[in-house]
């Protein structure tokens, strides 16, 4: 792993970006961090739409971590950003969109063509970033994964013994494979759900969340759309991954 940059934000967090390989990544800290004192991390997930334009949230969330005394890094998407072009992605992304501008059902076709080989490719990754991070004096774990594509999250909680905890969006769509490895989290389990989310099915969210293995696994639910989010439920989201990591 390489730093390419740094700032520091006016709150006194630590911005570091950095390329693991190909691999473009953010690592944010608190400015408590030190060698003396490392702090948990929290891996922080995205929709493949690249990290500029991910950017504003990302760092929000890893502003909302930092305040808690939580680092959180991220990585850039197989295919996305100024990744290379993967050409399976983009034509699964391309009858995504046909279909729903046809007003069509997405078909399970569909789905595991455009889900389940960003899982293979990404997983791996984002374990050979934990594997860069992890050393680092001003890191001292546990380690969480949050939100991005779900089940991308399933696969690292299930084969990742480093995360301890997860935090998932209900918002994308799972290909009917990944419902049985849900069976096999069983890490504590927070799921935010949008009830009147008008791109997500409600239903397969339910059965999904039904589906964890986790003995510890909470559903907050809240009235209102895919980006109507009230602001107390990013708090508990966090409040979450401060009992598990601190």
């Amino acid at each position: 792993m390489q730093f390419t940059c740094e700032q520091r934000l006016d709150d006194g967090v630590l911005e570091r970006r950095f390329t693991l390989g190909e691999i473009p990544g953010i690592l944010w800290t608190p400015a408590s961090a030190s060698a003396s004192a490392p702090v948990p991390l929290i891996l922080l997930g995205h929709p493949p739409l690249g990290l500029h334009k991910m950017y504003p949230r990302l760092v929000a969330r890893a502003r909302s971590s930092a305040a808690r005394g939580i680092a959180a890094a991220t990585i850039e998407l197989p295919g996305s950003g100024d990744r290379p072009r993967w050409a399976a992605a983009e034509q699964a992304r391309a009858d995504l969109r046909r279909a729903m501008a046809a007003g069509e059902q997405v078909g399970d076709e569909i789905i595991d063509a455009l889900v389940l080989p960003l899982v293979e490719k990404s997983v791996p990754e984002w374990q050979a970033a934990l594997d860069a991070l992890l050393p680092l004096p001003e890191i001292g774990g546990p380690v969480g994964y949050s939100g991005g594509v779900i089940s991308i999250g399933i696969r690292l909680a299930v084969v990742e013994p480093r995360i301890v905890a997860v935090g998932f969006f209900a918002g994308s769509l799972v290909p009917a494979a990944m419902f049985e490895e849900a069976r096999r989290v069983t890490v504590p389990l927070h799921v935010l759900l949008q009830w009147d989310d008008e791109g997500n099915d409600r239903q397969a969210a339910l059965d999904l969340f039904d589906a964890f293995g986790s003995k510890e696994k909470t559903l907050h639910a809240n009235m209102g759309g895919h980006a109507g989010v009230p602001q107390f439920a990013a708090e508990d989201a966090a409040g979450f991954f401060a009992r598990h990591l601190k």
